[in-house]
């Protein structure tokens, strides 16, 4: 299947523990001021594992501005206006990882709790099933230990780990860790049942 028919599934609405409600969707040109205000919410000690600056304004303008879903589709939650949650299929488009997806999710501060990442994440693997990727994998360190259990949860296996390195942002070493998921095709997937 293609991601032009995966992607066609959105916008849908998501309804969590609690009756917590929000819309999924991938990311869009309009979305730069709320998706920097997204990231702004993030506390600091946690932005310091993120890949990338995310408080600077250029970097979230040309991820907004350079939109190509093939490599990464970033899918937002979104509750009254505001992006709540995204989760982040990246793929290489050749090479020798070609059938491999990464996974990425981050839910703002104030909206965890209510099982948002897990549902986004639980999103994307559909999203990489459909457009024929065989395995998934996550990136963490090593204090990520929650994210690490809930992805464990979802089947995610530990691949590997490298003691000291990866450096944040303030360049202090940390344990790296893969987590890898095999993927089964929609045909295995449909007889499961």
């Amino acid at each position: 299947m293609s991601l032009e028919v995966a992607i066609a599934e959105y916008p849908k609405d998501l309804e969590l523990k609690g009756g917590f409600r929000s819309e999924l969707r991938p990311l869009d040109v309009e979305d730069e001021m709320s998706f920097h205000e997204f990231f702004l919410a993030v506390p600091v000690r946690e932005r310091m594992f993120i890949k990338h600056r995310v408080t600077d304004p250029s970097v979230i303008h040309d991820w907004c501005q350079n939109i190509d879903l093939g490599r990464n589709l970033p899918l937002l939650a979104v509750h009254d206006g505001q992006i709540v949650a995204v989760a982040t299929l990246h793929q290489q488009l050749g090479g020798w990882k070609r059938h491999i997806g990464r996974v990425s999710v981050l839910v703002h501060p104030k909206f965890r709790g209510r099982g948002l990442a897990k549902a986004l994440v639980l999103e994307i693997i559909s999203i990489a099933r459909q457009v024929g990727l065989e395995k998934v994998e996550a990136e963490f360190i090593g204090e990520q230990q929650a994210a690490m259990k809930m992805f464990g949860l979802i089947g995610f296996l530990p691949l590997f780990r490298l003691s000291d390195y990866v450096k944040d942002q303030e360049g202090v070493t940390h344990d790296y860790f893969l987590l890898g998921l095999d993927l089964k095709t929609d045909e295995e997937y449909a007889g499961m049942g």
